[in-house]
């Protein structure tokens, strides 16, 4: 599929810069480089040039790389200026290049629309470019890496294959049985196998909390009365003072996150109003806020003051608890700090603990997330989907459907759900399966 018009824009990062990039995709490219850079350059083959306006009048000099259709990132001709990254020699490039006949400013996104139109990604490859371009960490990198070449993909056209051969079974068996080529019985066959799926996309569905984690971050809630160093706690794990360190009790009345990179993940850390009976009525509003939070947290850490420890009451959710001792320096010995109640017992004055408080959080949200090579959705539309498409999987398999033919309709839209995740919709499908394996009309 090519487009009427051709796209320009700027593919390197912020400017000013040592070196931009600036892309070019559609059937007028071949047109811009032997305008652009005095003529054709061979295929692939990074070539130093001066660029010229139509004018004659000098841009700059740079490399220039063609790349010919369809084998190129966007499917069509595509070529790359390579030119110094100042703001000015950018402008005047872009403006140069949008200025020929048929070649405009491409939309955001654009490039990666056309590559996905012209067959080159699907959509999961798609969002996981955008997941690479967008990754913090090394797991976010990984993770993108990983479904961006097509893994992640290949596992629902798979279980998409199964299910399109799986009815191509039933409604042979059910429009064919005279046919000597077309085996007795296959039902028992496909519907243990479409269950066996059943249990393999449940599974699969169960890992999304884990993508969550990966992309999103691991999320980390500090709880504990008025004082029991939460804010000293959260400004030493921040390596900054993001919040306000007072003695007077309540000093924080909204929530205050910092993210923090441990081992690879990307870790929310959000300090919350200490929890306490009659509060002011501001106070209050942050203990509420704080409670909330906590419901949606992967982790607490609830802080106990070791000098002076004060009950707060039941916690508001069921998330894991980490307990942290604090002001383990105001105490004579550790021993007398009642530190078996404890996980972790630190000091932020003197620093002693908190490393190995971030290690500990490093290791759960490691076991949270799992490892980085498992196959797991990474997107909310996708759980939808696989989700849809179980049902549809669980109706057919759970003998109150009807005959044959409702029981195949339902495997046919449990396919077309998961060809809805990659963008994969093709009615010839089925029929390329039925020919391909029986001899029917011989």
């Amino acid at each position: 599929m090519i487009s009427g018009d051709s796209i320009v824009a700027l593919s390197s990062g912020r400017l000013p810069a040592g070196v931009a990039v600036i892309r070019i995709s559609g059937p007028q490219t071949r047109f811009a480089v032997e305008r652009i850079a005095g003529g054709m350059v061979k295929d692939r083959v990074a070539v130093l040039r001066r660029f010229t306006a139509p004018d004659r009048a000098v841009l700059d000099t740079g490399l220039v790389v063609f790349f010919p259709g369809p084998a190129s990132f966007t499917g069509e001709d595509v070529a790359e200026f390579h030119v110094h990254g100042g703001r000015a020699v950018v402008a005047k490039m872009l403006e140069t290049i949008a200025g020929l006949d048929g070649v405009r400013h491409a939309e955001a996104g654009e490039f990666t629309r056309r590559a996905f139109l012209n067959g080159k990604v699907d959509l999961v490859e798609t969002e996981a470019l955008a997941d690479l371009v967008s990754a913090e960490t090394e797991a976010q990198r990984r993770f993108a890496v990983q479904n961006a070449e097509g893994v992640q993909s290949e596992l629902y056209l798979s279980w998409r294959r199964r299910l399109i051969h799986a009815r191509a079974m039933i409604e042979a068996e059910i429009d064919f049985a005279d046919e000597d080529d077309v085996p007795g019985s296959v039902s028992d066959t496909v519907w243990s196998d479409v269950r066996t799926m059943i249990g393999e996309i449940h599974r699969h569905i169960a890992g999304y909390h884990a993508a969550e984690i990966i992309r999103d971050g691991f999320e980390v809630v500090i709880l504990g009365a008025p004082n029991a160093g939460k804010s000293s706690l959260f400004n030493a794990l921040a390596r900054r003072d993001a919040a306000i360190v007072t003695d007077e009790p309540g000093t924080t009345r909204d929530l205050l996150e910092v993210t923090l990179d441990l081992q690879g993940l990307r870790v929310r850390l959000t300090d919350t109003a200490g929890l306490r009976d009659a509060p002011g009525k501001v106070e209050a509003i942050g203990i509420e806020k704080a409670r909330a939070k906590a419901h949606g947290a992967d982790l607490l850490l609830l802080l106990r003051d070791v000098a002076d420890p004060r009950a707060i009451g039941p916690l508001p959710t069921e998330a894991p608890i980490l307990r942290v001792g604090t002001k383990l320096d105001l105490l004579e010995s550790r021993a007398a700090s009642g530190a078996a109640e404890d996980d972790v017992v630190i000091s932020v004055k003197n620093g002693t603990g908190v490393e190995e408080l971030l290690a500990e959080i490093g290791r759960r949200a490691a076991e949270a997330a799992g490892s980085v090579g498992d196959v797991l959705p990474s997107r909310l539309r996708h759980v939808e989907l696989l989700g849809a498409a179980n049902s549809h999987l669980l109706r057919a398999t759970d003998g109150q459907t009807g005959g044959q033919e409702l029981r195949a309709e339902e495997l046919r839209l449990a396919a077309d759900r998961l060809g809805r995740i990659v963008g994969a919709i093709d009615v010839e499908d089925m029929l390329d399966v039925i020919f391909s394996q029986f001899c029917i009309g011989k």
